[in-house]
């Protein structure tokens, strides 16, 4: 904490296609754009990021493999910030726009000469869980302890929240049950516990399938649960 120079935030999409019910029932897409942008730019100074990339793209875009726009801007970020350490979403998630910017983002890294890209790049899980992973290949970051920080954050997002999607309690939820449901013979370690794939390799190896890649970790998932 109190290092706004050692992380970022970067926002693809404009969320103007968003559910909205409540009191934002009635919002115009630009309006509803403008609400999530000022929700985004609040996040950041509470979460005390060096600064905030809104890059404003349509959903439409950033699915479109033959539109490069989004991953033109992100070797302009990634140039201009070195990050050690990339988290953005992974490619078992199951919302194609989340799919779309993580396909951007491996275009954007491996634009990058090998000297020049992030020591790590962790896939989080989103739109789809990642407790079938082996636990050996899990990346789990215990937040432990940051409760009021992520209560702060939610409350932040009131137009998606309060506009039909309660992640506040969903978030918190998965976090606790991967806390919880780690370890069947032992008391809990943590009480919050976000988990990601390591996707590194992806950024190592240039002739590494994304495909092929996630293939692989559902193969070896299926191969531990195997019964004997």
């Amino acid at each position: 904490m109190d290092r706004t120079d050692r992380w970022f935030g970067v926002t693809c999409t404009d969320s103007r296609g968003s559910s909205r019910s409540g009191v934002f029932a009635e919002m115009s897409p630009e309006e509803l754009g403008r609400v999530r942008a000022g929700e985004q730019n609040e996040a950041a100074v509470i979460g005390q990021y060096g600064i905030m990339f809104q890059l404003g793209y349509p959903s439409s875009a950033v699915t479109d493999p033959a539109d490069t726009r989004l991953r033109e801007d992100l070797v302009r970020i990634l140039k201009s910030t070195r990050p050690e350490v990339v988290y953005s979403h992974s490619p078992a998630d199951k919302h194609r726009t989340h799919l779309g910017v993580f396909a951007s983002l491996l275009h954007a890294l491996r634009a990058l000469p090998l000297e020049e890209r992030p020591k790590q790049l962790i896939g989080c899980e989103v739109w789809r869980d990642l407790d079938w992973m082996q636990d050996s290949e899990k990346v789990r970051m215990d937040v432990s302890g940051h409760e009021t920080l992520a209560n702060k954050l939610n409350f932040v997002f009131a137009s998606q929240i309060v506009g039909g999607k309660r992640y506040d309690l969903a978030v918190t939820g998965r976090r606790a049950a991967n806390a919880t449901f780690h370890e069947p013979r032992e008391g809990d370690e943590s009480t919050q516990v976000l988990v990601g794939m390591d996707l590194t390799p992806l950024i190592q190896d240039d002739s590494l399938s994304v495909v092929e890649f996630t293939r692989q970790a559902i193969a070896a998932s299926r191969k531990a649960s195997a019964p004997a």
